[in-house]
């Protein structure tokens, strides 16, 4: 890849023709519409939080550099951001009014507001700036390497990068879209921003079952989403439906798998939503998240809602009077084991050989008191589930 150092080109260069979107989150163009900001395999604005872009702006008026940038020579008179899209579009922004900073005073001041020789100073700050020549694998492989340090790129940005195309641009309009509307109901289920492409890796990843990469690939060409979006949708509108309540504990559970696993059964969403409200309610459950799926399973894997346990003094307190009794009677003091006509019907356990069991289980209304804990050799503990 061949590199030039440019030192000539100021802030009020890069500013003409400065084009941001707001609903999309982009600095588009600069430089007189000479520069593309953000190239698809760019990862979206993330400066924008009243901290990081002030900072941008701050340094610029201390003098302190900016760092090294990075520009694609595309053709004669045509580039891209390689790298430094976050820092463009900060000052871009705010020399175009669109975020304040507080000055000396702490008085909220728009660029236009400020005195003029503060205004002179970014404007004709000079940026480093390298230009690149290469073929695509070659800029893309630099493109990752030098977002090492910084914010590091996610997965799915360094996806994105790799298989920028019609398809990466489609699926970023409508997963990575902050003023999406359906951005709200999403992040009931979903953890993470739409910036940081939280909700176009979980689509990619649902729609792929988990080989996200193969899946890109071969639709890197394809000039629309349309089974990606349908696939995700599906998904989004089975768990609203089959679950009417929304729970904090639904975000960011795995429900591509318990689409794929649970969507062909029938469920009543009411009997569905008394049951969840009943688990979260009770005091055994330690596990909330598990509650879903359980449900989805039966009600029968209870491993999923991690009961809580009888308490070491219950134990102890257990394990003392069975033993007593068992000692008398010359008989185990493991219940199941005393009824056998093996050799442990008669053996005498240690406590730590032996677990305590629910003896009527919890799955069917056993309290996790003295009164319902008996303690059962491991191997008969195991063997009983939930029975």
């Amino acid at each position: 890849m061949k590199t030039t150092l440019k030192t000539d080109i100021t802030v009020k260069d890069i500013c003409e023709g400065f084009v941001y979107n707001e609903l999309e989150g982009k600095g588009l163009f600069g430089l007189s519409g000479k520069l593309t900001i953000q190239p698809e395999y760019q990862r979206n604005y993330i400066y924008s939080d009243g901290k990081r872009d002030v900072a941008v702006i701050d340094s610029l008026l201390k003098g302190y550099p900016l760092g090294l940038i990075y520009f694609v020579k595309v053709n004669e008179d045509e580039f891209e951001i390689l790298d430094g899209q976050q820092r463009i579009t900060s000052f871009g922004r705010y020399v175009t009014n669109k975020f304040a900073i507080k000055d000396e005073n702490g008085l909220e001041q728009y660029f236009s507001g400020i005195a003029v020789d503060k205004r002179n100073t970014i404007l004709e700050t000079k940026l480093t700036i390298y230009e690149c020549e290469g073929e695509e694998s070659e800029i893309k492989s630099w493109f990752k390497t030098i977002n090492i340090v910084g914010i590091p790129l996610n997965d799915q940005e360094v996806n994105n990068a790799i298989f920028s195309g019609p398809f990466v641009t489609c699926a970023k309009e409508e997963f990575s879209n902050s003023q999406n509307s359906n951005i709200q109901k999403w992040s009931a289920y979903i953890s993470g921003s739409a910036n940081r492409q939280a909700f176009l890796k979980c689509a990619l990843d649902w729609v792929s079952k988990g080989n996200v990469v193969d899946y890109m690939s071969s639709h890197r060409y394809d000039d629309n989403i349309s089974e990606l979006k349908t696939y995700f949708n599906s998904v989004i509108d089975w768990v609203s439906t089959v679950f009417i309540d929304v729970e904090s504990e639904m975000c960011g559970l795995e429900w591509g798998r318990l689409y794929e696993t649970y969507h062909k059964k029938a469920y009543d969403p009411k009997k569905v939503s008394k049951k969840v409200q009943d688990l979260l309610g009770d005091p055994y459950v330690k596990n909330h998240r598990g509650i879903f799926e359980y449900i989805l399973g039966g009600s029968i894997d209870t491993k999923l809602l991690e009961i809580r346990v009888f308490d070491e003094a219950t134990k102890k307190s257990i394990y003392k009077t069975q033993t007593e009794k068992a000692e008398k009677k010359k008989e185990s003091n493991c219940p199941l084991c005393a009824i056998g006509h093996d050799s442990n019907a008669n053996k005498i356990w240690k406590q730590s050989e032996m677990d305590a069991d629910h003896v009527t289980a919890w799955s069917k209304g056993g309290a996790t008191n003295i009164k319902n804990c008996q303690m059962l050799c491991k191997t008969h503990n195991r063997a009983k589930g939930n029975k």
